[in-house]
């Protein structure tokens, strides 16, 4: 039987609704992820309690080391670190002498994932007596970080100071491969984060 011309079947135009909402608001929630990514290094010059530097990137630890070597704060946390290493061979890799900043760097060894930093990180804090912390991490690694570390210790006064890696496009990231796969990455582990609390989470 033939279908009279015109408007398409009922059946048809809800499906078309069912396919293309979901697609909207995922592209919306994806450009609004997009907006929460910093766009400049962090620099207020402010002077917090501790640094905290989520591994990931070399330029995340040697930005943590010399906002410590500026006296931005008096300790520096370098969570989720490879068991094995020491603070002695971290400097060597950042191509530091010891000096006076040994003295001043703990590292954690058990994060593996952004809620172990926030977890490892309260715990760290709890115990040196930390009232406030400046938080190194990536940029596009900043929204979920600071999402994690805020549910973790609602009550720590929390400085982003986002690192900007050379390779990572943020204002034409949809051109670029490699800064389409983060966002886009990021994104849906952001939403998971979001969502865990609400799926029946151990934590």
């Amino acid at each position: 039987m033939r279908l009279p011309r015109g408007r398409p079947p009922s059946w048809a135009r809800l499906f078309a609704l069912l396919v293309t909402v979901p697609i909207l608001v995922y592209l919306a929630g994806l450009l609004w992820f997009v907006e929460l990514i910093p766009r400049e290094p962090g620099d207020d010059g402010s002077r917090t309690d501790a640094i905290v530097v989520l591994t990931g990137g070399a330029a995340r630890v040697a930005t943590g080391l010399e906002l410590l070597r500026q006296g931005r704060a008096r300790r520096l946390l370098v969570s989720g670190v490879y068991r094995g290493v020491d603070v002695q061979e971290l400097l060597r890799t950042q191509r530091q002498s010891p000096g006076d900043l040994e003295c001043c760097i703990a590292l954690g060894y058990e994060a593996g994932t952004t809620e172990g930093n926030a977890i490892e990180t309260r715990d760290w804090t709890a115990r040196e007596g930390v009232a406030s912390l400046r938080l190194v991490t990536a940029s596009y690694h900043m929204p979920r970080s600071l999402l994690e570390f805020r549910r973790a210790m609602p009550g720590m006064a929390i400085v982003p100071h986002p690192v900007i890696p050379e390779s990572f496009r943020r204002d034409e990231w949809w051109a670029w491969p490699g800064s389409l796969q983060l966002v886009v990455g990021e994104y849906h582990k952001l939403v998971a984060a979001l969502l865990r609390p609400y799926l029946g989470s151990p934590r």
